[in-house]
């Protein structure tokens, strides 16, 4: 009996090895201080988060008044702009994230249908 014990302890370790860690997500949101867009895209962004990857996420806010270097030296052309830093891909999102559906299948938290998800995403880069 105890040999049957260690094969099945063994399958489940298996099991549990053979799963995907759940991914921990980097995100850096660019806004324009308090604008009605901004408050938005926060409002937003951090209400799909707490929804889609609770307590596996980072997110910082950007302020490209406050901080312009950053927004140069990401490229930031439009506000507010989301980054997705990790897991790899990177992606961006332009808007105020009131489109879910598209962020989360920029975000890989959808199934795709056979298709990429920048693809798919029409506001992600």
């Amino acid at each position: 009996m105890k040999p049957k014990s260690l094969k099945a302890q063994s399958r489940k370790l298996q099991k549990a090895l053979s799963k995907p860690a759940r991914e921990q997500y980097c995100l850096r949101l660019y806004v324009t201080g308090t604008t009605p867009k901004s408050v938005r895209a926060i409002t937003n962004i951090k209400r799909i988060c707490e929804a889609h990857l609770k307590g596996r996420y980072t997110l910082e806010v950007v302020d490209i008044y406050q901080q312009p270097v950053l927004a140069k030296k990401e490229q930031i052309i439009a506000a507010p702009t989301l980054i997705k830093k990790l897991p790899l891909p990177l992606r961006k999102f332009i808007g105020d994230m009131t489109n879910k559906d598209k962020i989360l299948l920029g975000l890989d938290l959808f199934p795709r249908n056979g298709s990429t998800a920048t693809e798919a995403n029409g506001n992600a880069k």
